[in-house]
């Protein structure tokens, strides 16, 4: 695979529906043995299976949006244990699974898979932001 925007977590972006620098954005560890991801119809958290879920951050941090191009402060995940993850889901988190926004895949950054062993795990952003809508 590679590194994407769920088609309709970008459609919830562009059509306003998300503020990503305002919102509370959120990241978490996926274990791929327990989530097929789905491009084109998984929309919200649920449909990223609880078993799936490694490690959840906070809040995302030092937001930006620069033309097209959306970043944030790297996110450290305290004492992460659990199965081997390969992708990190980043979701606009309402509190509510059900309507969660799915917003960006990643599976080829620096660091995935890697294997929760109980300290912290730091997802390093690419320099260039996170994603570019």
């Amino acid at each position: 695979m590679a590194n994407y925007i769920y088609d309709l977590g970008c459609s919830a972006l562009w059509g306003g529906d998300i503020a990503y620098d305002v919102d509370n954005i959120k990241c978490v560890l996926v274990d791929s043995a327990v989530y097929t991801p789905n491009k084109i119809t998984d929309q919200f958290l649920s449909d990223i299976p609880l078993g799936a879920r490694v490690a959840t951050s906070s809040n995302l941090v030092g937001k930006t949006i620069t033309g097209r191009a959306i970043d944030a402060d790297d996110v450290v995940l305290p004492t992460v244990t659990g199965a081997v993850s390969e992708y990190v889901v980043i979701y606009q988190d309402t509190g509510v699974e059900a309507t969660s926004q799915l917003l960006i895949f990643v599976d080829t950054a620096t660091g995935l898979p890697v294997t929760p062993d109980g300290t912290d795990i730091t997802i390093r952003w690419n320099a260039s932001g996170i994603a570019t809508l």
